[in-house]
């Protein structure tokens, strides 16, 4: 006989990123990013302008899984929300589900990135406990957010060196581009 175990997840959180919306929107968009951020992440690609597929190398409990898996973004309202609509296989087990994202001007200018997260988990994956299950989401989700705050925050800090010392070089006789190049460096940071 054959027993089939399925677990419903519900998982949810914010994070304080210091960045403006538009950029975390373009990060959260971007296909390198996420694959650095994704625990385990072994390929990220970008199907479309909406899907996405994956393949990922992670332990839950005491399973070695490679997964590999399929994204959709739906409900997309740029750069405020969207929903994501995912799932995912392995030897050990599935996991399909939905995830709302939604993004929040701060008052320090920064942004709050607020998720919500429904998925069922099953197969062997799954016999480990809902609790074990929960505890290893939480602890991806916080690994995800903390390497994509760092990667965001880190390379916005890259593009305003380069820019700096690109001013900083600016012949004075170039007053007129130079003044151009500062204005549309305000407008972008």
């Amino acid at each position: 006989m054959c027993y089939s175990f399925i677990t419903l997840m519900k998982l949810s959180g914010s994070y304080q990123i210091n960045l403006e919306k538009q950029k975390v929107w373009e990060a959260l968009n971007d296909p390198e990013i996420l694959k650095k951020s994704i625990p385990g992440c072994e390929e990220f690609k970008k199907d479309s302008e909406t899907e996405f597929s994956a393949t990922a190398k992670n332990k839950i409990g005491p399973f070695n899984a490679s997964f590999t898996g399929t994204i959709e973004l739906k409900d997309i309202n740029a750069p405020n929300s969207y929903k994501i609509v995912g799932s995912g296989n392995s030897p050990v087990g599935f996991a399909s589900g939905q995830a709302d994202v939604k993004l929040e001007e701060s008052s320090d200018g920064g942004t709050k990135l607020i998720y919500s997260v429904e998925a069922n988990v099953g197969g062997k994956i799954a016999q480990v406990g809902s609790r074990l299950i929960d505890m290893t989401a939480k602890k991806m989700a916080d690994i995800f957010f903390g390497k994509f705050s760092e990667l965001v925050s880190k390379n916005q800090s890259i593009k305003k060196s380069k820019d700096e010392k690109t001013i900083e070089n600016k012949n004075p006789s170039e007053n007129k581009s130079s003044s151009r190049l500062i204005i549309y460096l305000f407008l972008t940071i």
